[in-house]
């Protein structure tokens, strides 16, 4: 008889870490903890926390102010997460990763305004925990029945998957909801360690006469995993534990053997042993399930460097598939250094690394591993060549030391020196935290792991090759696209490709300014042109304003002779007033375009900020010229003016005679009467 063991059989990482937040939070409580329901679907499991001290309750009510508490694998909804805090109770939270991403993805699809849609089993737990991150208003479909059954709806919806959902079901029930709904925004969020146990279920269930599934009867997927298998081969059962294995059919020649992802290994291992017990009974076979499981494994040791396959990881660990009797680990900080690091692309489950064994026990039967440690083994040898043969590497600055700064590459550390960071003088270093430098490698020793380098050599040849193909191509009026790389009271420096060029203040802004950096900051992308350059002197003048920007670009097609226009007086002097007709556009109204009077001075009818309407007589765009009469359209009168002025002064109208004493009527028209008398002599 040949056994056939699916290779994803067990634990996946999300329970794994569920086990292990339980266990260490029972060696941290000497007066117990509670577990919101079950903390994984195997009985097994529960019963040995229980009796180390954890106590399984459903009712949140029920459980005392300032206990502790395991969330366990399914999560929960948003309000019991709310009630544990309110109740100052201490929270371990052991939610699936995967499962912590769609209750986010349901929270933000909601408050978006998707309808929710959740396809998986209504009842458990960790749907019923998905649906309290939106008020509890999804719709849960359970089969192709439960979608058929739903009413056209002309709205948008959001749909997400149980992760321990059967895919072929889940396609089924999809193509179903999308004639259900106006738009259907699907997230297959089935977890793809469960997608790949199912996979490697019905491929052995196709090649076998009898399979076994183990796991809890409670546990979902270890009833997918039946249901899945069933399909393949009718001659499948289920069973929790090696008690419950039946008597072994003389008949059968080959039997298949899968376990759901809350079954503990040493479960997997007792039904093994129990079935190699019962052929040696029945049928006198010579095959040892349990020896034939121990020479499958490899045999590790502390210091050796071995390949593994990723197979899960959660927030804080990765796990390695290392063909040994238990999973390997590394801890994810390993990872998360690195900038362009993303867990989903760089960990898919199958992705093989070359790994350090630090210890082969860890305490709880897991090898601890490090990348890391490879990683800089290799990198002393990537650096050496690098040296060797003045090639640029490339690291990530991860601190600020004095002097300099620390930049990390393939797990080594590398020191570059302040003046070497730059081709400039930098003043604060922290600007180069968690950016990517290139640099060449100036000295190495490997036995000291030391490694110094220099981005300033790069730099510097990569702007000489630049500047030599600019100076070649250079011509008076060409445009570049540069960056702002300093700023000073006369003007901005831009580097235009490997030669900085000045845009002088008065090439800023055709507008006045008090400072360059009104207009520009330091690292801003601009585009100039050449005004000037010397060759020689390696000087060049840019040029930054716009002709179709200066506010007398065209001012002959904006005001045209003839034509009345309305200004502000903004300034008075001997000859005339200037006159605001926009910003940056004034115009004069000479003093014998003010009156049909003769004038001394033009304050004598005028004042600052006073409008007019004024008839446009001449426009020159080259000289900034737009010269303006006011008499051409309502002269100002100087005795209408004055009397204006004590109208307002006194705010009563002079008009009114009988408003005015005779004795001072008559003085008033005497003063008039000589003043135009006066007025008229001198016209004269």
């Amino acid at each position: 008889m040949e056994i056939i063991q699916a290779k994803i059989a067990g634990f996946c990482f999300g329970v794994r870490n569920a086990v292990n937040v339980g266990f260490r939070v029972a060696n941290e409580c000497t007066g117990g903890f509670f577990a919101l329901g079950p903390l994984i679907h195997n009985k097994q499991v529960n019963r040995s926390l229980s009796q180390k001290g954890m106590v399984i309750e459903e009712d949140i009510s029920k459980i005392p102010d300032g206990s502790t508490v395991v969330v366990r694998a399914h999560g929960i909804g948003k309000e019991q997460h709310e009630i544990l805090k309110k109740k100052c109770i201490t929270v371990h939270d052991a939610t699936c990763l995967y499962v912590q991403r769609i209750q986010e993805l349901t929270e933000a699809k909601y408050n978006e305004g998707f309808q929710i849609v959740i396809v998986g089993n209504k009842r458990h737990p960790e749907v019923e925990g998905i649906n309290g991150w939106c008020e509890n208003s999804a719709i849960i479909i359970g089969s192709e029945e439960d979608a058929e059954l739903l009413e056209y709806r002309d709205i948008s919806a959001c749909v997400v998957a149980q992760t321990t959902l059967i895919f072929e079901k889940w396609q089924k029930i999809i193509k179903i909801l999308n004639k259900k709904f106006a738009n259907v925004l699907k997230f297959d969020t089935i977890c793809s360690a469960t997608a790949n146990r199912q996979a490697e279920a019905k491929k052995v269930s196709l090649e076998v006469d009898q399979m076994v599934v183990i796991g809890d009867r409670d546990s979902s997927n270890t009833q997918k995993l039946y249901e899945l298998c069933c399909v393949n081969c009718p001659n499948t059962i289920q069973i929790e534990g090696y008690g419950e294995l039946p008597p072994l059919n003389k008949t059968i020649s080959k039997i298949g053997i899968t376990a759901g992802a809350s079954t503990p290994e040493w479960v997997i291992k007792e039904v093994i042993f129990k079935m190699e017990e019962m052929v040696n009974k029945q049928q006198n076979a010579e095959f040892d399930f349990k020896s034939a499981f121990e020479e499958s494994l490899v045999t590790l040791r502390s210091g050796e460097i071995v390949t593994g396959s990723v197979i899960g990881y959660n927030n804080t660990e990765v796990f390695v598939d290392l063909k040994y009797k238990a999973d390997g680990i590394i801890s994810m900080e390993e990872f998360i250094n690195d900038p362009d690091f993303d867990p989903e692309k760089d960990l898919v489950s199958g992705t093989e690394l070359q790994v350090y064994i630090l210890r082969v026990n860890d305490g709880e039967g897991n090898v601890l591993l490090s990348k890391k440690k490879v990683d800089a083994m290799k990198g002393i040898e990537k650096i050496q060549k690098a040296f060797e043969e003045k090639t640029p590497v490339e690291a990530v600055v991860r601190e600020v030391v004095n002097g300099g700064v620390i930049a990390e590459t393939s797990g080594l550390r590398v020191f570059i020196p302040a003046s070497q960071i730059s081709d400039r003088y930098v003043k604060n270093l922290e600007i180069f935290l968690k950016q990517k430098v290139r640099f060449i490698v100036t000295e190495v020793i490997p036995h000291k792991r030391r490694v110094v380098g220099s981005c300033r050599i790069l730099i510097e040849e990569e702007k000489a090759k630049l500047a030599e193909v600019f100076w070649a191509n250079i011509e008076i009026g060409k445009e570049f696209t540069g960056s702002v790389k300093s700023i000073t009271d006369f003007g901005v420096f831009v580097d235009i490709g490997g030669v900085d060029g000045l845009i002088h203040v008065t090439e800023l802004s055709w507008k006045k300014i008090k400072h360059p950096s009104q207009v520009m900051k330091v690292g801003d992308e601009v585009t100039v042109r050449i005004l000037e350059f010397d060759r020689e002197k390696n000087r060049i003048s840019l040029g930054y304003k716009k002709s179709e920007d200066n506010p007398w670009y065209k001012i002959e097609e904006k005001y045209k002779v003839g034509e009345v226009v309305k200004g502000k007086v903004v300034r008075l002097v001997p000859f005339g007033a200037f006159v605001q007709l926009e910003e940056e556009v004034d115009g004069l109204v000479h003093i014998s375009q003010i009156s049909n009077m003769r004038l001394t001075k033009p304050d004598e009818v005028l004042e600052i900020g006073q409008e007019f309407e004024m008839k446009v007589m001449e426009v020159d765009s080259e000289l900034k010229k737009i010269s303006l009469s006011i008499k051409e359209v309502a002269p100002v009168d100087p005795v209408r003016a004055q009397d204006e002025s004590v109208m307002v002064a006194s705010g009563e109208d002079l008009n009114a005679q009988d408003a005015i004493p005779s004795q001072h009527s008559e003085e008033m028209t005497n003063t008039i009467g000589e003043s135009l008398k006066d007025l008229k002599l001198e016209a004269e």
